[in-house]
């Protein structure tokens, strides 16, 4: 699928309003100012999106601290060393160039929806008649004791946001002693990616296999089970990772040692690790919770479904990882790019004065590589019930691979730069 049917699908997936671009618009849609905070599938996408249902009428602005844009769908290729960093990383410049974007590299401390105003950690202030707020996920480190410090020491990482984390975990695992262990863990759901986790063993176990053969992967899940293509993923561990892969389920990490590298479980015994890739529990980007956003436990945001406005706040619309779930609705890449979608329409019309889409659609495809070649994955679609106020899973639609592939690993490809070129061609 090219680029060009790659929009035009998603455009009518997410039933954009007729005629959009060709209307006539409202005065107030072109004096309005937008902020879009946060330049990731969610942020890059709405502000893209905003340009381009408006008919390139809409002041948008992009507010992003980093220089570029780095994919975490594919990161984890970079963790097992079969794929580097450039390969995943892409430019903003087409969305200042091409549509029109204003881009500031810069990061917001505060928001102030009394004034309706955003500070800069550059201590400017820039007002707004309208804030996306598309801020990814925060790692609530003290869930687990002495992780903060064990990060600082350098002796554990994340990588759940692609960068440098990325780089160096791969480092770590390569420099791993023979016969040594990996351990991952996994916080209860819901958490950013649910088969990301699941993935990454994979692709550790991949590097294994290869240069370190006696080397263990060990996965500690708070969870019942597998959250995400559970049987695909049990049985690529039995036939292409037999004896290397362990599953424990129900092993919820509470804290870690770092000065002998000790995980310590809520109940089950310690356990001792060469490579430690501890993932807390997470929450709504840190700019949400600071701005009194994230109203769902402290943890998430609960938005209006129809266009993503914040039910905290007036006129700050959230999207992504941030928000508290609809039912089944996973927390992807793909998924923020949907909801931009969605909300960037619904926007354009209240600006435009004109009734917002009752009957929006989105999509999720999420590609899982169990080794450097080959692909499963999983797809659904979510129609928004007027009744229930939120998405619903259609049922018969979307679906489960069979097997991993090749070929799948094709499409992944495809897909991946499909939608990088969706959100910020």
């Amino acid at each position: 699928m090219d680029r060009r049917h790659f929009i035009g699908h998603s455009a009518a997936a997410i039933g954009l309003l007729a005629g959009l671009t060709g209307q006539t618009r409202a005065a107030n849609l072109q004096k309005a100012e937008i902020l879009v905070i946060g330049g990731g599938y969610g942020g890059a996408t709405a502000a893209k999106y905003l340009r381009l249902f408006s008919n390139n009428t809409a002041r948008v602005t992009l507010i992003e601290p980093n220089p570029t844009f780095i994919s975490c769908p594919l990161s984890n290729l970079v963790v097992g060393g079969s794929r580097n960093m450039a390969e995943i990383t892409s430019s903003y410049d087409n969305l200042s160039k091409r549509h029109g974007i204003k881009i500031i590299k810069d990061s917001v401390v505060s928001i102030d929806p009394t004034q309706k105003t955003v500070k800069l950690a550059s201590g400017k202030t820039l007002p707004y008649d309208k804030a996306v707020v598309s801020p990814g996920i925060s790692l609530n480190m003290n869930s687990i004791q002495g992780l903060a410090q064990a990060n600082k020491d350098g002796v554990t990482l994340q990588a759940w946001k692609a960068g440098a984390e990325t780089v160096a975990l791969h480092k770590q695992v390569a420099a791993m002693r023979e016969g040594g262990t990996y351990v991952i863990s996994i916080p209860e759901a819901p958490y950013r990616c649910p088969p990301g986790p699941y993935e990454r063993a994979c692709q550790v176990a991949n590097y294994l296999k290869n240069n370190n053969p006696k080397g263990k992967v060990l996965i500690l899940d708070a969870n019942q089970d597998v959250t995400s293509k559970g049987g695909l993923f049990k049985k690529v561990w039995a036939e292409q990772y037999p004896g290397m892969i362990e599953y424990m389920p129900k092993h919820n990490v509470v804290g870690v040692d770092a000065k002998t590298k000790t995980v310590k479980l809520e109940v089950q015994d310690d356990v001792k690790a060469d490579v430690l890739n501890l993932l807390p529990q997470m929450s709504a980007g840190e700019i949400a919770v600071k701005s009194g956003l994230a109203n769902s436990n402290g943890r998430w945001v609960n938005v209006n479904f129809l266009n993503f406005e914040s039910t905290a706040q007036k006129d700050i619309h959230v999207l992504g990882d941030s928000i508290q779930i609809a039912p089944t609705m996973p927390k992807s890449g793909h998924m923020a790019n949907q909801h931009a979608k969605v909300a960037a329409a619904a926007i354009v019309a209240e600006l435009s004065g004109w009734e917002v889409n009752p009957n929006p659609v989105v999509t999720n495809t999420c590609y899982s590589f169990v080794n450097s070649r080959d692909v499963v994955h999983v797809a659904s679609v979510h129609q928004y019930d007027a009744e229930k106020k939120t998405f619903l899973p259609v049922k018969g639609a979307g679906g489960l691979s069979p097997g991993p592939t090749a070929l799948e690993g094709v499409y992944a490809w495809g897909w991946a730069h499909n939608i990088w070129a969706d959100s910020l061609g």
